[in-house]
């Protein structure tokens, strides 16, 4: 046990395993709270090409929804830790919200690799939706039966590091574990007020309002950077000649006022200025809006460390007590036999 811990402890050495990977936010999160990225998994080619320029380690280009069961290649990479955030248009705010359009089924397939590999935990990331769904309950009820403790949460990332209103649903499990074990990790480093974008990036983008293309023109569309950005998602236009200044709006449209680019929006996902970003513009502005924020990643990976290593430290400690009662207990049993 104490060798156990000592190679826990050296972070480096846990196991990890992201499914549905996009371009890497999940994965360089949780990269830089000290985890083991052993291999990735995705089905998008120009998402893929970015995640090949940040990485070291490979990702594989592989259809997860046609695998007929046949997991064995998860097992061979022993992974400790499963991760990944399955694809989430159907059950977004921004999508049509019909988990029956099929993408959903990805969520199964992420629980019966789970419960295949039978990894010691896990990690699935989705909309905040996600976790009234049918297709959800589903989930959890595969993850349950195959003995895991589940700590499940949403978490606005605004308050993990993130200058940006996105709330997203976490589910952790534990094999053997009990429920709403990691919930206290996720919670008490939690930020007592939301991160503005010059919170973050100070003056780096040299200008103090922008636009961002509303829904609908019943919700507003001009931002300024003392606050947290709206979620950030996977399109970007223009400002309309035809848009017309929004009662909430700070500030009417002028020359000066423009939306953000690409490589900035990337900035509000916390991705970093070293992160490589290449191909068409419509594909960068879909893998970025559907990246898991890099330092919401991290935030929820230092959780999941730290809970760790106290309960392995908890086992050490445990396991020698045990040993010294034992040891008293022999030399009891010794004197009545002198």
């Amino acid at each position: 046990m104490k060798e156990k811990y000592k190679d826990y402890k050296k972070s480096s050495l846990i196991r990890v395993l992201d499914l549905f990977a996009g371009c890497g936010g999940l994965s360089l999160g949780f990269q830089n709270a000290g985890f083991n990225i052993v291999a990735a998994f995705d089905n998008w080619k120009p998402a893929i090409d970015v995640y090949q320029k940040n990485f070291n380690h490979q990702i594989f280009d592989y259809d997860l929804s046609n695998l007929s069961t046949n997991y064995q290649i998860f097992k061979e990479m022993r992974p400790e830790i499963i991760i990944g955030g399955p694809p989430c248009q159907d059950f977004s705010s921004a999508g049509k919200r019909d988990e029956n359009l099929g993408r959903g089924d990805l969520s199964i397939v992420f629980s019966e690799i789970v419960t295949s590999v039978l990894p010691q935990w896990f990690l699935i990331e989705n909309v905040d939706l996600f976790r009234k769904s049918n297709k959800y309950k589903e989930v959890r009820q595969i993850l349950k039966s195959a003995g895991y403790g589940l700590s499940e949460i949403i978490l606005d990332a605004n308050l993990c590091g993130v200058p940006q209103k996105r709330k997203r649903f976490f589910c952790f499990g534990e094999l053997q574990g009990t429920d709403e074990s990691l919930e206290p990790y996720l919670k008490k480093r939690l930020a007592y007020k939301p991160m503005t974008i010059r919170d973050y990036l100070g003056k780096k983008l040299e200008i103090q309002y922008y636009y961002r293309h509303p829904r609908s023109y019943q919700r507003r569309g001009i931002f300024s950077i003392d606050e947290p950005s709206p979620t950030v998602r996977g399109v970007n236009r223009p400002i309309p000649k035809t848009y017309k200044k929004h009662p909430k709006d700070p500030v009417p449209v002028t020359e000066e006022l423009r939306p953000l680019t690409t490589i900035e929006r990337s900035y509000l996902q916390t991705f970093p200025e070293t992160f490589i970003f290449e191909g068409t513009k419509t594909d960068l502005e879909q893998m970025i809006g559907n990246a898991v924020p890099v330092k919401l990643a991290e935030y929820v990976a230092q959780s999941i460390l730290e809970y760790i290593k106290d309960n392995l430290n908890k086992s050490i400690i445990t396991t020698e007590k045990t040993y010294v009662s034992e040891l008293c207990l022999n030399k009891q049993i010794e004197q009545l036999y002198i």
